[in-house]
């Protein structure tokens, strides 16, 4: 198994960033076409993105704090619904938020794909939480 592991800085309170993990409105402006999410422990994590069904559910959810999901993909062998573990860590810091990602349990034949779907989401990420439009999504499998 493999893990991925990545820090930014968004110009925005964590409470914002916050709300882009857990509202399936917020959510979808930076990733995906499509959520379901009820952000309690147990609750569904369900996102479509540019033709993959992320399947899992809401682990930890701490308001403002920390978001911990589990991740896989519907129809997947090699990575199945819930297999792997998504942690974002959010720190207030001067003019905004970090947040610190880690992606744990990943197949390695999945790492590169995740590593390169991070940077797009998370700098997706990054321009909605701070208020601008990241325009359409164009991520494809």
């Amino acid at each position: 198994m493999a893990d991925y592991a990545t820090s930014i800085h968004i110009d925005a309170p964590p409470a914002v960033v916050f709300a882009h993990l857990v509202v399936p409105e917020r959510m979808v402006a930076w990733m995906g076409h499509r959520a379901s999410l009820d952000p309690v422990p147990g609750g569904e994590f369900s996102v479509d993105i540019g033709g993959s069904l992320v399947r899992g559910e809401y682990l930890e959810v701490e308001q403002d704090r920390r978001v911990v999901v589990s991740w896989g993909m519907a129809g997947s062998e090699d990575l199945p619904p819930s297999a792997s573990r998504v942690e974002f860590v959010l720190t207030p810091v001067p003019g905004g938020t970090r947040v610190d990602l880690s992606h744990t349990g990943l197949p390695e034949t999945r790492l590169a794909g995740h590593a390169d779907g991070w940077v797009h989401f998370l700098s997706r990420l990054t321009s909605t939480a701070a208020g601008d439009d990241a325009g359409p999504d164009t991520w494809t499998r």
